[in-house]
């Protein structure tokens, strides 16, 4: 059987009733399966993690892109968070006896018909990227829904699906297939985001820091500390345990400790036997030394 994962970001991570009002959208298909959803207030975004078979998490993620439409308005929406869409992002990403090209052409199917039936200009990135410059998510997000609103109109920002007009409301909406993918945030025991924002920029591969990281510097005001948010595009070129050190070592140089990570949905499990490993100096099993691994690997034979 075909099991797709998705991970769709909305933006809203304040309203819980507008929050249940779209996870139960994303959730109502049957075949879906809802594993995880994480709301931040900061951020004003939730995460949502869902599984299921190509057809069923087509037809959910349409559902909860329409619900964002109807109920999230971006001319009233602010959150440390860069957004250029109420649903920002959505990823498809193969899981079982599914392959890349098919997540691909998956997402431009999606992507066709939320610009043609919700009138919402469609970015495609990451593998489905239609060029070199909308690989990165950043890029496509660059000016955010406020600079979007006349940049869409240059034909270089021209949506690859949809009028180059932004939906007044609920923006634009990026829609690709990509590997796992690991949001992870670390905060800081300090009030001065410029120091977070020069860790990020040692950190992020942009700026010469670690291989597959997007890292960005940010301010907390309901905590009152500050955060360097990460993606870890490919954990198994650069593993979780290798940002958290260099963001450690950065932080000292600056008189900063570490308060806490927080790891954002569901990484693989073998992203995290990667740090047990390290950590633990584990020998010799590799990482795949989990009873839940091997049972895992063993079910979807």
């Amino acid at each position: 059987m075909k099991l797709v994962e998705t991970v769709p970001n909305f933006s809203e991570g304040r309203r819980k009733d507008v929050i249940e009002k779209v996870i139960n959208a994303l959730s109502s298909v049957k075949g879906v399966h809802l594993l995880d959803y994480t709301s931040d207030q900061d951020h004003n975004r939730s995460v949502v993690t869902l599984i299921g078979d190509p057809e069923s998490i087509m037809e959910a993620l349409f559902r909860g892109t329409q619900k964002t439409t109807e109920l999230i308005d971006l001319t009233r929406q602010q959150g440390v968070h860069p957004r250029i869409g109420a649903m920002d992002v959505i990823p498809f990403i193969p899981y079982k006896d599914i392959t890349m090209k098919e997540c691909i052409e998956l997402s431009k199917s999606l992507g066709k018909k939320i610009a043609e039936e919700l009138k919402i200009p469609v970015y495609l990135y990451a593998y489905s990227a239609s060029n070199p410059a909308r690989k990165r998510l950043p890029e496509v997000r660059k000016g955010e829904f406020e600079g979007l609103i006349e940049e869409i109109k240059l034909p270089e920002r021209h949506p690859d699906f949809g009028e180059p007009v932004i939906h007044p409301t609920a923006g634009a909406t990026a829609v690709g297939a990509r590997k796992f993918l690991i949001a992870y945030n670390i905060n800081l025991n300090t009030r001065e985001v410029k120091i977070a924002e020069k860790i990020a920029r040692a950190v992020r591969e942009t700026s010469g820091g670690l291989v597959n990281v997007q890292a960005k510097g940010l301010w907390l005001k309901d905590q009152e500390i500050v955060q360097v948010t990460m993606n870890l595009m490919d954990f198994e070129v650069t593993p979780i345990y290798r940002a958290y050190e260099l963001v450690k070592m950065e932080a000292h140089r600056y008189g900063v400790e570490i308060l806490e990570s927080e790891i954002i949905g569901l990484p693989p499990i073998k992203s995290l036997l990667q740090s047990l490993s390290y950590y633990l100096k584990i020998r010799g099993k590799g990482y795949d030394f989990s009873l839940e691994e091997r049972l895992t690997e063993k079910l979807l034979e």
